[in-house]
Order: C-alpha cells, then structure tokens, then sequence
C-alpha cells in the first residue's frame, strides 16, 4: 500500500478547518491530538462531556492534577475563562446545539454519513460514552480515521455494517489518504496524497468517488 499520513498529520489537517472562537469537542483518543494543532491566530474553546469549557493543553509529565480530567481521563490545565459545570449541564450544551464542531474516530462511515464508532459488534466492549448526543448535537460533524483496517478492509462504505452511532450525521471525512465531504449521498473528493492516484483511492473506498472539477493535493508538514 501506498505511503498514508500519520495520526498526527490527519490530526493536524482536521485543525486547520476549526475556525477561530469555535466551540470544540474532540472524541476520546486519536481526536483529542487535534487540539496540539490550533492554527496561528485561531483559538477553538474545547467542551468536554464531564463539564470542562475552555481548558487548555495537557500539563507536563509529573505536573498532573487529577481532579482536573477530560471525558477521557487525560489530565488539563486551567486556563482565565475556564468553566466548570455539572455532567448533566455539560450535555444540555450538546444537545441544545451549542457545540461547533464535534470531531470523532470510526469504525465505519457510509457515503450517505452514517456513522459506526462504539461498537465492533457482538463480540465488542461497547464505549458509547457521549458520541450519540455530540453527532446529534453538534452543528457540524467530522471523522478523523485511517482510510482502511488493519486488515486493509475500506472504513468508507456503502452502508455501515456495525451498530450506528448516528443517521447521516457526519459531513467531511479527514483520512490517512484524503479529504472527502459528503454530500447529497455520495462522497466527494476534496483533497489525495499526490502520491496516490484516484484509481488507487477508489480501490481502496468501499464507495464510488465523486469528483469535483478539481481535486487538491493534500499537503501536510512533517510532524
């Protein structure tokens, strides 16, 4: 297989798009890196479900508070402006709308944007934790993700084939290998490796590729 980026570059690249004062919550694990990658000049405001807004970026080795916690158990820092509130609070946010941007792993996203991220299946541990309400809930919905399986199977489908988090909820898809929105339906290619032709994409889509009448280069640094 072709050369991929790494889960820090696609985190770096799911950063760029988060615009400046935008309210934040990032899934538990490979989502939280993208909060490393606020461009120059932009600050998002990070919510987590456990009711922290406004933290800032993880303390030093040795330096943990663990009072001070994210929904994934990783130690923050405080920061003037951050707030505390109730769980329940916390998810009168999310599903009141007042979310941004929810950006969240995957197991499977369909073209139509569904989305499976909690359970591999009956012989899973399920982890639904607050993925249900964020894809509901948030104002826009992105999933950072390999583009296939460790057994090389495509995580873009047609259809998802493992338990849902949520119906047609996610719009732009940040990949080891591509941008891609969805759209009416369909995935729509936004940006390749430029190592990598569209044939090559495709065989490794579970889903037809719709091209715009241009496809950028995805170009991001060495991290």
């Amino acid at each position: 297989m072709t050369a991929k980026l790494t889960p820090t570059q696609i985190a770096w690249r799911a950063a760029q798009d988060i615009a400046d004062g935008a309210y934040v919550n990032l899934g538990i694990g490979f989502p939280e890196m993208v909060a490393r990658f606020q461009p120059p000049g932009r600050q998002a405001i990070f919510h987590t479900e456990n009711g922290i807004l406004g933290f800032g970026e993880a303390p030093a080795p040795g330096q943990e508070d663990w009072d001070l916690i994210n929904a994934g158990k990783k130690a923050v820092t405080i920061k003037p402006g951050t707030a505390f509130f109730h769980h329940a609070d916390s998810f009168a946010m999310v599903r009141g709308g007042h979310l941004d941007v929810a950006i969240l792993g995957a197991y499977e996203v369909a073209e139509t944007g569904d989305l499976a991220n909690w359970s591999t299946g009956p012989k899973g541990v399920p982890a639904v934790g607050g993925a249900m309400d964020l894809v509901h809930g948030a104002k826009r919905v992105a999933v950072i993700t390999d583009h296939v399986t460790k057994e090389g199977r495509p995580k873009l489908v047609q259809r998802c084939t493992l338990p849902l988090t949520g119906v047609g909820c996610v719009t732009r898809v940040y990949s080891s290998l591509a941008v891609i929105d969805i759209e009416a339906g369909h995935f729509v290619l936004r940006e390749k490796l430029p190592s990598l032709s569209v044939a090559e994409l495709q065989s490794l889509t579970g889903a037809e590729l719709h091209l715009p009448a241009s496809v950028a280069d995805l170009i991001v640094p060495e991290l």
